[in-house]
């Protein structure tokens, strides 16, 4: 994979990972289940961000 399509999925990543905090954070009537599963949604985006630092270092 070469450099400028990791930085562009960086990139999306990011954008998705703000988009699920905004979301979050401005809505008042969250379940338990829309916590757990935002914040699952969260952890995988966060392990993908880090895979994709971990190859373009490579």
């Amino acid at each position: 994979m070469d450099t400028d399509k990791i930085n562009k999925t960086i990139e999306y990543y990011n954008i998705k990972i703000e988009t699920i905090l905004n979301f979050m954070n401005t809505n008042n009537n969250l379940t338990i289940e829309d916590i757990i599963q935002n914040g699952e949604q969260l952890t995988i985006l966060e392990y993908k961000l880090t895979a994709l630092e971990v190859a373009k270092e490579n």
